[in-house]
């Protein structure tokens, strides 16, 4: 009896110090932490995992499948079909058009951005709130528009009419169209940097003898340049793949007004998805270089400034 006794004393121990064991806060966190961590770990992974598969299917996989028709043909075809003197013309007034517009909405795009950012007028919030509408606005329903306005008929297109200058169905159509899709960039990009630029800083330059050109240059200016370079990387880009009102507004005729992105379509239509996509390689090509170009500009100007 006494050695049945004395084996469930020692049980009650044992479970007495287990529970006392659980009961011990210290180890109660330590569990707690280590769940803690545990499931940081997984959400990470988890929210890694989702982010990969994002971009692998909506962007990585699209460009694979593209270049692996274009692997598939012979590439004496394919070529012959990136080289035609109808698409070398379409790449040519395609990269030259969008780096006009760009340059174009880069300087009217900092002065509306400045106008906005440092005056207070009447019709202000309104016209910060119509930047935005070529977002919203279907490129198609922007090329009829343009059409509209800046035809020989049009409003605007009249007056041009009388001196002798033809907006749509020319170059100078194509130009317009893509200024207006790609203007939103350089202001939305260059507004949040300007409001961030301290005031003391300009009214420590001018305490110091420096000319409101001079405190433009030297304080306000190296302070934009990064967003200068991103609006006018974005706005060249953007304009760089319009399609929508460039069909409605350009008469698409070859070494005249065709764009890439038109001739791309035109391939398509007659069948030709090897064309197509050869065409669309190149022009994607194209644009990667240009953003590599601008990005090693950047940093190799950010560079020398920190040097």
């Amino acid at each position: 009896m006494n050695n049945i006794f004395f084996s469930v004393s020692l049980k009650l121990q044992s479970y007495y110090k287990k529970i006392k064991s659980l009961a011990n806060p210290f180890w109660f966190s330590k569990c707690c932490f280590a769940n803690q961590q545990l499931f940081f770990v997984q959400s990470v992974f988890f929210k890694n995992c989702i982010l990969i598969f994002y971009f692998f299917f909506l962007l990585i996989l699209p460009l694979v499948v593209l270049f692996l028709l274009i692997i598939q043909n012979n590439w004496h075809e394919v070529l012959r079909k990136a080289t035609d003197p109808i698409a070398v013309s379409a790449y040519l007034l395609t990269v030259q058009m969008a780096f006009y517009a760009a340059l174009i909405n880069t300087f009217f795009g900092f002065l509306v951005t400045w106008a906005l950012t440092r005056y207070s007028f009447w019709g202000r919030k309104f016209i910060d709130a119509a930047v935005d509408l070529p977002f919203a606005l279907p490129t198609s329903v922007a090329g009829l528009t343009l059409a509209t306005v800046y035809g020989d008929q049009g409003w605007i297109g009249s007056i041009f009419n009388l001196f002798g200058f033809q907006v749509v169905f020319t170059k100078l159509g194509v130009l317009l169209a893509m200024i207006f899709v790609s203007f939103p960039f350089v202001i939305r990009t260059l507004q949040p940097v300007l409001q961030e630029v301290e005031q003391s800083l300009e009214e420590a330059a001018w305490s110091l003898g420096a000319s409101s050109w001079e405190t433009f240059c030297k304080v306000i200016l190296p302070t934009l340049w990064p967003a200068v370079f991103t609006g006018f990387t974005l706005s060249f880009s953007r304009a760089l793949g319009e399609f929508g009102s460039i069909v409605m507004i350009s008469s698409n005729l070859p070494f005249k007004d065709l764009v890439a992105s038109v001739l791309i379509y035109q391939s398509l239509e007659q069948y030709d998805y090897v064309g197509a996509s050869v065409i669309g390689a190149v022009v994607l090509l194209i644009a990667l270089s240009t953003l590599l170009l601008i990005n090693a500009f950047q940093s190799m100007s950010s560079k020398i400034k920190n040097f």
